[in-house]
């Protein structure tokens, strides 16, 4: 089954691929904003085009149409075939070089002549750049450390998952606020969207000394490059191959540049439309009426001045939100600080982690009271249960308490009993095997599905079955940091959603620092547009405390 992702990226492809040869903007963009529509499309393609609506998508006509059910219907695209012959492949390559776009790539195979990063290197060295227009010396410095860098394996243009770009962006901010005297410091671009794949990171900071933040900045461990630097901009890539953007801003003008470099571009476009209907201008510096700046110090001004509600920044995609938000409905999403529970932990077997109290020290620094401990689900299930129970913390301090439940992971299919003393089962897909068709018995456990990752696209993919066998016997889903292993990506979850389903959003966490990457979960389901009803607080009330013991 061909999914939403793989066609965006196609069309992505196309576009840069028109721009390499040359074509007319308008029909390059007409690709990219397709593939931007295709990235937060909230039902499978293949559902749509079963129905005959594809052409009720925003931004596909006929031509695109057409292409989307070729490539459903054989797998393969034969205008992107086309295409790909015409660009020798190291032309593509090239694009992976930070600062390299495809009007760029296009000059070097055009103007200077050369096909691929070995070409442009020798190029480099031989001067061959000295002179032409748009590359003096610190650009030509930049294309040598980049191409350094990507002989090195690390890669500096391409994009990736969300989970890894928002560790990477935490661990920043950790050494930022304490190396550096802030006063705000936000991560906007892709990351704050929870888009699926990031590729740059964008910071932005509130400082009364921004000599001091940038030389923190400067200073960071992992740094390969320093790409620029100013008095209220700087620029480096880190080592794991990701450029990284800071900004220091003034407080007037601070959450105009938020929402600003928050995007969506389309959103952005949307709104400067709009301004200009109202006789305003609107851009990273605030909401101006002539020179006057009449909003700028918060995103909610931003919006108030356009004559808009609050936006939340995972759904700015330029999906009718805007309308949404100029008739006062939009959606009330899930909030994090809503949030009270994870349940699904499995202690490791050695280390500071094999015990609870760190797990529920966190868990309460995180606001929780509930913390869900999973075991499998054999003949020690029982055993091993009674013996955590005694160690589970239940207070800290006199205004928290922390209930710590016990519950089992058994595949979907197996007809194994709970033990004594769990509290709930975690399902997960039998490996190889197809979701069972019996239901739930009539008095039981409550029951979630989960354990959805995959490494193998074809088992990412295999797990729909699972996740349509959870709508059936109406099973909560669990909801890690990882879509592009569980394949609930904020598509699928707001078809999901809009089919009734409920959602459990975890950490997936195998070490208790971990905990806090919930925030990743959280932030699909927001893109995913799932409202507070459908998430999951914790075990229902009542839950029984013990079950019939194996024999």
């Amino acid at each position: 089954m061909a999914s939403n992702a793989e066609v965006e990226r196609i069309f992505v492809e196309i576009g840069d691929l028109l721009d390499l040869l040359g074509e007319q903007r308008f029909k390059v963009e007409a690709y990219r904003r397709a593939a931007r529509t295709l990235e937060s499309l909230g039902e499978p393609l293949e559902r749509i085009a079963a129905r005959g609506e594809l052409e009720r998508i925003p931004g596909i006509g006929d031509a695109l149409e057409a292409k989307i059910r070729e490539y459903l219907s054989t797998g393969r695209l034969e205008y992107l075939e086309k295409l790909r012959q015409q660009v020798p492949p190291g032309i593509r390559e090239l694009m992976r070089l930070p600062g390299v776009g495809p009007k760029t790539a296009r000059r070097f195979w055009v103007e200077i002549g050369v096909e691929g990063p070995l070409e442009l290197a020798q190029a480099v060295e031989a001067g061959r750049l000295r002179g032409v227009a748009g590359f003096g010396e610190r650009k030509i410095e930049q294309l040598r450390q980049g191409l350094a860098a990507l002989g090195a394996g690390v890669d500096g243009g391409s994009r990736r998952p969300l989970l890894d770009a928002w560790e990477i962006a935490e661990e920043l901010r950790e050494r930022l606020r304490a190396s550096a005297p802030v006063d705000e410091l936000v991560v906007a671009g892709s990351l704050r969207r929870s888009r699926e794949t990031v590729g740059d990171l964008d910071l932005l900071a509130i400082s009364r000394e921004p000599a001091k933040v940038f030389a923190s900045f400067l200073a960071l461990p992992g740094l390969i490059e320093v790409r620029s630097k100013g008095d209220t901009k700087s620029t480096i890539l880190l080592a794991p191959g990701i450029q990284v953007d800071l900004r220091v801003l003034e407080p007037e003008s601070f959450g105009a540049a938020l929402q600003y470099f928050t995007g969506s571009k389309d959103h952005n476009v949307h709104l400067r439309t709009l301004a200009r209907e109202k006789g305003l201008k609107v851009n990273e510096y605030g909401v101006f009426r002539e020179e006057e700046r009449v909003a700028g110090r918060t995103e909610e001004e931003v919006y108030a001045a356009l004559g808009l509600a609050p936006i939340p920044p995972e759904i700015r995609e330029n999906h009718g939100e805007v309308e949404a938000a100029a008739a006062g409905q939009v959606p009330t999403l899930f909030e994090r600080s809503s949030l009270r529970t994870d349940l699904h932990l499995h202690l490791p077997l050695q280390g500071e982690d094999a015990a609870l109290a760190p797990w529920a020290e966190r868990a309460l620094g995180l606001g929780y009271s509930e913390l869900g401990v999973v075991v499998e689900n054999d003949d020690e299930a029982a055993e091993r249960i009674r013996r955590l129970r005694p160690t589970a913390p239940t207070t800290a301090g006199a205004k928290t308490t922390l209930r710590v439940r016990f519950g089992v992971e058994q595949e979907g299919a197996s007809p194994l009993p709970p033990p004594e003393g769990a509290e709930y089962i975690l399902l997960r897909p039998s490996v190889g095997g197809t979701p069972p068709k019996t239901e739930a018995p009539a008095e039981s456990l409550p029951r979630f599905l989960g354990h959805l990752e995959a490494e193998d696209p074809a088992a990412v993919a295999g797990r729909v079955g699972w996740v349509e066998w959870a709508l059936r016997d109406r099973l909560p889903v669990e909801v890690g940091p990882r879509p592009e292993r569980t394949g609930l990506d904020s598509g699928s979850l707001r078809s999901l959603a809009a089919r009734g389903v409920r959602f459990l959003p975890s950490a997936r966490s195998e070490r208790s620092r971990e905990l806090a990457r919930i925030a990743v979960s959280v932030g699909l389901l927001r893109r995913g547009a799932v409202s507070a009803t459908q998430v999951l607080l914790g075990l229902p009330e009542g839950t029984p405390k013990k079950r019939r013991a194996r024999t």
